[in-house]
Parts: C-alpha cells; sequence; structure tokens
C-alpha cells in the first residue's frame, strides 16, 4: 500500500522534513473506506492506507482538483522522475504507519481510536472545575475511567479555558505530581497536560509518559524537558494564550494556517533531538478559534495525517459543540461530543481527548461494527 517510496516517513528520518509540507496545495484524503474493502481496494492500487490503517482513502483533494488514487501516484511518479518527489513524500505521510504511543497501537489491522481520558485536578475547569479537585478524588475518578475503557489518563492542573488565569508552577505540581505518582504505580498510562518544563520534568520523573502541552513546546525549557527524556509529546495549536485567546480570533485560512504552524512546532521538535515516532499533533479545537473556524478544521481533519504525525483532537463539551445544538451547559453535550468523536476517528484521528469515557467507548464500538472494523 505505500511503496511510492519504499520507506516511512519515520524512517527517512532526518530527510523528512516538515516544512516541505508548509504552503503547498492541501492534500485532502476523502473516500475514506474501512474494513475488508478498504484493504481490497489497497491490494488493488485503488486506495490508500490512511495513516497506515485500518481506514483507506480512494480520492485526494488536491487544490482545486479532485483526484482518483492511481492518478496522484502516475503524477507522484512522474514528478519524482523530474526531480521533485515532495508529492510522492506528501502522499507518503499521509499513508505510511504511525508509530506506538506509550505502547498503544495506533496503525495497521485491528488498531482503533485511543481514548484520552481528562483528569482535571483543577477548581476553574470549564466543564469540571472542582469535581476532582482534591488528588484522593482525581486518582479515585482516573481509576474508573480506566476501568470504562480510558487507554490514556491525561491529567491536568492548571486551567486553560478561554480567560482562565496561570497558575505558579508549584500550585500546580501540587496538584497534579501525587496524582501522576499513584496512577504511574498503578500501570497506568498517564500523560501531564502542561504547559510548563519544570512541570513536565517532574511528572515524567514521577512516571508520566506523554507530555500533552497545549502550547506545543514554545514556553522557555519544554522543548529541552521533552528532548532530554524518551516520552512522547503532543503538540496542540493554540492562537495567544488561554487569557487571549478567543479576543478576535482571525485566520487567512484556518487549515491551511494551523497546518503550517503545526509543520514548524514538529520541525522544532526534529531539530531539538525528539525522533518523529514520538511526535503527536493536535489542530487545538477551540483554542483562538471560533465556531467557524472549529467547523472548518473538523471537516478537513484529515489534511492533518499530511504531517506523517499520530493525530489527537480534543472535541470534548466544547463550546462550538453547544452553539451548534444549542446547549449551554457543558455537561449536557454528551450527544454532540459523541458524534464529534465520531467524526473524527471516521477522518483517521488515532486519540480523542474526552470527559464521558464509557459513553465515548461504546459510541466508538458501534461506530466501528457499522464500518466493518473488528470491536
Amino acid at each position: 500500500m505505500n511503496e511510492i517510496k519504499g520507506a516511512s516517513a519515520v524512517q527517512r528520518e532526518p530527510f523528512f522534513d516538515p516544512r516541505q509540507m508548509r504552503g503547498r496545495p492541501g492534500l485532502e484524503p476523502t473516500g475514506v473506506v474501512a474494513g475488508p474493502v478498504a484493504l481490497a481496494l489497497c491490494e488493488a492500487g485503488q486506495a490508500l492506507a490512511l495513516a497506515g490503517g485500518p481506514l483507506a482513502f480512494t480520492h485526494m483533494r488536491f487544490g482545486n482538483e479532485l483526484l482518483a488514487v492511481a492518478d496522484l501516484r502516475r503524477r507522484a511518479e512522474q514528478a519524482d522522475m523530474g526531480g521533485d518527489e515532495n508529492l510522492a513524500l506528501r502522499l507518503e505521510a499521509l499513508s505510511c504507519p504511525r508509530a506506538p504511543l506509550a505502547g498503544l497501537a495506533l496503525s495497521g489491522r485491528g488498531a482503533r481510536t485511543r481514548i484520552m481520558g481528562v483528569c482535571n485536578v483543577t477548581p476553574d475547569s470549564f466543564s469540571d472545575g472542582g469535581d476532582h479537585a482534591d488528588p484522593g478524588a482525581a486518582v479515585t475518578f482516573a481509576r474508573r475511567m480506566a476501568e470504562a475503557g480510558a487507554d490514556i489518563i491525561d491529567v491536568g492542573g492548571e486551567s486553560t479555558r478561554p480567560g482562565a488565569l496561570p497558575v505558579s508552577h508549584t500550585e500546580e505540581l501540587d496538584r497534579v505530581l501525587p496524582v501522576v505518582e499513584a496512577l504511574a504505580a498503578n500501570g497506568l498510562t498517564v500523560s501531564i497536560d502542561t504547559r510548563h518544563a519544570d512541570v513536565m520534568r517532574a511528572a515524567i520523573a514521577a512516571g508520566a509518559t506523554i507530555v500533552n502541552d497545549v502550547a506545543a513546546l514554545t514556553e522557555p525549557g519544554a522543548l529541552e524537558a521533552v528532548a532530554q527524556s524518551n516520552v512522547s509529546v503532543i503538540l496542540m495549536h493554540m492562537r495567544g494564550t488561554p487569557e487571549t485567546m478567543q479576543a478576535r480570533p482571525a485566520y487567512e485560512d484556518v487549515v491551511q494556517d494551523v497546518f503550517d504552524w503545526l509543520a514548524d512546532r514538529v520541525q522544532a521538535c526534529h531539530i531539538a533531538g525528539i525522533s518523529h515516532d514520538r511526535i503527536v499533533i493536535d489542530p487545538g479545537f477551540g483554542f483562538g478559534k471560533t465556531v467557524e473556524h472549529n467547523a472548518a478544521l473538523l471537516a478537513q481533519l484529515a489534511r492533518f495525517h499530511g504531517l506523517g504525525c499520530a493525530l489527537a483532537v480534543g472535541l470534548s463539551r466544547k463550546s462550538f459543540i453547544g452553539a451548534w445544538t444549542s446547549e449551554k451547559d457543558p455537561k449536557a453535550r454528551l450527544p454532540g461530543s459523541l458524534a464529534a468523536a465520531i467524526s473524527a476517528a471516521a477522518r483517521g484521528a488515532q486519540i480523542v481527548r474526552v470527559h464521558d469515557v464509557a459513553q465515548t467507548r461504546a459510541a466508538l464500538a458501534v461506530w466501528r461494527k457499522g464500518a466493518g472494523l473488528s470491536v
């Protein structure tokens, strides 16, 4: 399926340069299929695996054109013979398998969308602030999420809701470290949701194996903290800071702008020594985006596979879901959140960050069964 150039983007390091993906006409996989149909079409040369499968795509929007995969492959081969392998590399980035994340398979037959359960140890998060502010209560809640099907527990000690003020690093550490230590000791896969290098280092020492950073390692020392470890990192796009991000966010082309910004962050990680197989990207739904921006990002989510990284999304209970469903109470946005999770999974997102683990697991299981995939 992935013999365009004979090697995956990961194997090409350091030759795979995310900057080659910037500013080009968008490659958006369409005609996404799954199950036995996907495998048969790939074997017939009429589809390519989407991020290594189990989904595949039969067509591609290439700028203003809609091309079949067979036509794209021929065009890529012709470009390569002419000394320009950019199109071949871009197709390869879209289709090559993704590396496991903290031991969790993300690509290939039998892989499934991974569920990241939100565990906010905060008094002021937008939908669950104060629910688990006590570390003991947070640990109990996190264990229940794991029992309900969470593959990853994402522990955060600083609210990043719109308008949120920063907390001291000492307070953030006091909130999250007991939770990270207890969950890691129980053998759970733990992610630390933080922007701050000292919190990252302490949480990694306590057993966190993933750093989930809404600032994409742009804060002082953050890039070095991850580079000097062996953990994976989720790079999220955010325009501004939590305090300022919703102050009239504007883009020339939100999908292309976010894509290019993430490409730069992936390249910064490469330069710092963070290998491609440790990097996950997140377009940052709700972080410096209007309702219309979020709609465009969700509709064209498959374009982000073009960076050759695993793809995570955080859609659960967000205000734009409230805008679409006329539901003001974040905790009452479950139906919209489930629909959003399925929409993202159907576009190949490997990780969904959610508040309602059991319900999301059930919804994804039904979607998978209907798509012809194993539950």
